[in-house]
Parts: structure tokens; sequence; C-alpha cells
């Protein structure tokens, strides 16, 4: 049935299962959690649940009926999903105004109505407090959920006015089944995609692409080389994520994956200049990696590595992606080039 496609948040599933069933559901609801956890699935759940026709069991989706269909279609007239316009850097408050008239209005197929606000993250101070009189008393039968990355980077006054449900990352083996759901199954490609996963399906999926390997190559050569030059580096970056299409949901999404690819060979160099070792990596890779390692230096390569999960964040504060990898490529630059002037 319907939650059966949901992986690793089953006590978020069953914690609102049981408000369901006592009665003491919340109007409002701010679902918090790393970026490619499976938030946005799990609302889309949520919502079928909610208006589901013939549901089987207490707050279950059907997965049939004409309000499943058309929900999981984007088509259903009671169920609302903004997002931020891509072309903007917050929840422009036209948006929120028209979603408060959208919800003003009276169900069409049944006595709820659900809105699921994808960026919460963005709301501004203009639009959030457009939004505070809807969020605090909806129309009858109506909820509200928000998506966001962190409830501490909430306004006060929108954190108040929800019920906050908190999404972990996800385990391996939650990341082993959304895979497999993709068709995933080869037992090498599942092992590379969950070590570099880094708790995201979202992530892991960005991943299962030929173009990974050669974005890794070029990253290890930048690296490893006693004269690392940054073009062909960010020509192989910038066309990884490009290839993503012209969405920028689905760009956005490879950049991080790519910023996870750079985090784990960072990880893998400091893990081998402190000694350590690291199964299933290539010989020639380790040899490249080692060197690296040992002309950079650990406190260099931890600031790097504390600059590319920093990129990491920016992502999903939606910068610009092409300054964003040109400033990353820098940071790789400058953390290399100085041990070899160095030695000279």
């Amino acid at each position: 049935m319907s939650w059966s496609s949901i992986h690793g948040h089953d006590a978020a599933r069953d914690q609102l299962r049981t408000a369901y069933r006592r009665g003491r559901m919340a109007h409002a609801y701010l679902f918090c959690g790393p970026s490619g956890v499976g938030k946005r699935r799990f609302a889309l759940e949520f919502a079928k649940a909610l208006l589901c026709e013939a549901p089987p069991e207490d707050l279950t989706a059907c997965d049939r009926c004409a309000a499943c269909v058309q929900i999981a279609a984007g088509t259903h007239p009671d169920c609302s999903f903004v997002r931020k316009p891509d072309d903007k850097q917050e929840l422009p408050v036209d948006t929120i105004r028209e979603l408060i008239g959208t919800l003003g209005l009276k169900p069409s197929r049944g006595s709820r109505k659900v809105a699921v606000i994808e960026d919460a993250d963005d709301f501004n101070a203009e639009s959030a407090n457009a939004f505070l009189k809807s969020l605090e008393e909806p129309p009858p039968g109506t909820t509200i959920i928000l998506l966001a990355t962190s409830a501490d980077a909430q306004l006060a006054t929108i954190r108040s006015r929800c019920q906050v449900i908190p999404f972990a990352p996800l385990s391996d083996s939650a990341i082993e089944k959304v895979l497999a759901d993709h068709g995933v199954r080869d037992r090498a490609t599942l092992d590379r995609l969950l070590k570099l996963a880094g708790g995201s399906a979202e992530r892991a999926l960005a991943l299962n692409d030929p173009a990974v390997l050669d974005l890794r190559s070029a990253m290890i050569a930048f690296l490893s080389s006693s004269r690392p030059q940054s073009a062909p580096l960010l020509e192989v970056w910038a066309k990884f994520i490009e290839d993503a299409g012209k969405e920028s949901a689905a760009q956005r999404r490879r950049a991080s994956a790519a910023l996870g690819l750079a985090v784990d060979l960072i990880a893998t160099a400091l893990r081998l200049a402190l000694g350590g070792d690291v199964a299933g990596l290539e010989p020639a890779d380790a040899d490249k990696l080692r060197r690296c390692a040992e002309r950079v230096g650990v406190d260099s390569l931890m600031e790097l590595l504390d600059r590319c999960l920093d990129a990491d964040h920016l992502v999903d504060r939606r910068v610009q992606l092409v300054l964003l990898t040109e400033l990353v490529v820098e940071k790789f630059g400058r953390a290399v080039a100085p041990a070899v002037t160095d030695r000279r």
C-alpha cells in the first residue's frame, strides 16, 4: 500500500498515524531533515493518505481511487504543492498569497485540503508574515506541511505554529531499498553508491551515472597533480551538473552529489595521511591520494573538507551553481598549490 514505498521513516509515519487515530492531528507540520532523505515523497504519501477516498486502514492510501491518482499526477484540486520559482532566491509573497487564496476555497472532492510548501527554508519576512494567519488558523479541514532542512533555521513565528516532525539521514539499508526500487541491484554498484550517499537516497541516485567516474578521475588528477590545472576539472564538473537538464532542482541534486564525491575523496586522503587503509580503493587511486595527503598535510585537508561541507550547505540556499563550483575548485587549488611551492 501507500507507505510501502517510503523507506527509513517509520517513526514519522507511526507518529502521524497515532495522532490520527486519537483525533489529535495538527493543522500544520514542519518536516525537518537533510536534503535528499525523502521529505517530499513522504509528504506526498501523507497527502494521499489524508485525501484517499477508499482508505484500506487508518491514514493509509489505497493508491487506486481517483483522489490518489490525481495527487500522484499533481492534478488534485484540493492538494497544493508550492515551491520557490527557479529564478527566485526566496519564496515570493505573491506565491504565498496565491496559496492563501486557494486554501480559502471550499474543498472540491471531500472535506479536506492539503498544502505542501517545499521550500520553507526560503521564506522571507514579507512572505512569512503574509502566511502567519493561515498557518495559525487555516480553514477547517486544512492540513499544511512545510518542508525544511532545520527547525532552527525557521523564523520563530513559523516554527511555533507547527508541529515539528524530524527526518534523520537514511540508513544504508533504507538507501539500498530505494536504489532497488529504481532498478539498482548490482552488489558492487550498491556498495559504491552507499559509500558516497551520506545518508541521502537522492544523492545516491544522482551518483548512479557513468559521468561520476569521469568527475571522480578529474578530481583525483587535480588533487594529486604537482601542477594542478583548474580548467579541466571545472569543465568536467560543470558538465556533470549541466547534464541534469534545465530544471534547477535536478541541477542542485547533481551539484550536491558532486560535492559528496569531493568530500569522500578528501576524507579518504585524510585517512591515508593518518596511516589508515581504505578497503576497496584501487591501488593506483590510493597511491595518488596518499601522495596528495603527504604533500598537502592534514590541516589543509581538514580545512578543504570543511569548505566542501559548507559549499554543500550553500547548494540548499540556492546560490548560483557556476560560481559555487568555481569557488570550490579555487579552494582545491589553494590547498594543493602552496604545498608544492614550499617544496621548491
